[in-house]
């Protein structure tokens, strides 16, 4: 497919070592000009599902954006420099202070792509043997195993919302019920 949009100028109106906001000027495919804001981010979102016989871990801690506490798979972000399964095995054990034997992975996605170009890459790591956690400065983190239908009936019921952790969940269940896994 064509791109609809014509591109008159762009300049970057926001910068820091996570992300940058650029604003574009453009022509509506529909005509006229307008702007387009695209939030770029310099490191791809990562996650990882542990599973162990039929129970998962989360990682609950105080989301500042959204001014709540979120229950989630261990995330982070793996500059475009690291691979996505070191960046995956690193976040796991930093995180939940497990250490995968096996990492599969489960699903990419773009996460809110109508202004923003960030793309996930998720795993589910099996074969779990204890590590070191080692949550980073800004991470105040609770850690929480539970069965994996319990953590899909929380995500039914809203209580888990991450994008990411909602998405991982989902794949792994219908990964689980067809055989997949």
């Amino acid at each position: 497919m064509r791109n609809p949009f014509g591109l008159l100028s762009s300049r970057l109106v926001y910068d820091n070592p996570w992300i940058g906001v650029t604003e574009h000027q453009i022509r509506k495919p529909r005509g006229g000009e307008g702007i387009y804001g695209v939030v770029h981010f310099k490191n791809r979102a990562v996650g990882v599902v542990p599973y162990e016989r039929g129970q998962i871990w989360l990682v609950g801690q105080w989301r500042f954006p959204l001014s709540r506490y979120s229950w989630e798979i261990p995330e982070g972000g793996a500059p475009f420099a690291e691979n996505v399964e070191a960046c995956a095995r690193r976040e796991l054990e930093e995180e939940a202070g497990l250490v995968a034997g096996r990492l599969r992975p489960l699903l990419t996605m773009h996460l809110s792509n109508s202004v923003s170009d960030e793309v996930a890459h998720v795993f589910v790591a099996t074969e779990l043997t204890r590590g070191l956690a080692a949550p980073e400065d800004t991470e105040e983190l609770a850690l929480r195993k539970l069965p994996l239908e319990e953590a899909y009936r929380e995500v039914l019921a809203g209580e888990i919302t991450d994008s990411i952790s909602v998405a991982a969940i989902f794949r792994l269940m219908l990964m689980l019920q067809s055989g997949e896994l």
